[in-house]
């Protein structure tokens, strides 16, 4: 189990006092809590963040009690790629959840390896839904079944854990391999080689029509 400790924020505070003390603004809310204002740990929130991601449980430890919740929304600086600010989605245990989770490919395509295609991953996260406590933190698929160019990964052949079900049309393409591309060689013109020893022919004959040396003859 992930948790985070937060303290109640005064939404009166200055973000920028609270970011120097090493903490980060945030807020928590659902369908049946109203909007909190919290602070939590930077360094505990990336650590949490890493593991977590979007998909798996966060416990938050607020002082009014427990709340478990799901990272709905972090703010990044810009230029130091650093979180500025985390949204905290408090969600009902007993309702489904419908989030996507990043994909993560395994394995080697026998049809990129012995044949040279191209992998195409069409699909880097898939829609799922079910409940908060079968939520998986990804989704690994294993590509060792593209063999032939015609193969495909369908929604519909991805295993799923116990508990959780695709909300894409199940004849949706998520992977494939696609043929190599044939680089045509430019068709040249064939040489004439006729035509080359005729023109340096004629050449050498022109040049040897200069007048003969010694003509004296006078002009009228």
């Amino acid at each position: 189990m992930l948790t985070l400790k937060a303290e109640t924020r005064n939404t009166e505070s200055d973000l920028t006092d609270i970011r120097k003390a090493g903490k980060i603004p945030a807020v928590f809310y659902g369908k049946k809590e109203a909007s909190t204002p919290i602070s939590i740990p930077q360094i505990d929130f990336l650590k949490v963040w890493k593991e977590a991601g979007e998909s798996s449980v966060i416990t938050l430890e607020t002082p009014d009690g427990s709340k478990d919740t799901l990272i709905q929304d972090v703010d990044i600086d810009p230029i130091s790629g650093a979180p500025r600010h985390a949204d905290f989605y408090v969600f009902d245990k007993d309702h489904k959840l419908e989030i996507e989770l990043p994909i993560e490919f395994v394995g080697v395509a026998p049809a990129v390896k012995d044949l040279g295609g191209i992998l195409v991953k069409v699909v880097h996260e898939l829609s799922i839904s079910a409940l908060p406590k079968d939520l998986p933190h990804n989704i690994s698929i294993d590509i060792s079944s593209l063999k032939t160019f015609e193969d495909q990964i369908l929604a519909k052949d991805i295993p799923l854990p116990k508990g959780v079900e695709i909300t894409i049309n199940p004849e949706d393409v998520i992977a494939l391999v696609s043929a190599p591309r044939e680089e045509k060689e430019e068709e040249s013109a064939p040489v004439d080689l006729s035509e080359i020893e005729v023109e340096k022919k004629g050449k050498e004959e022109s040049e040897g029509e200069s007048a003969p040396e010694g003509d004296n003859t006078p002009k009228e």
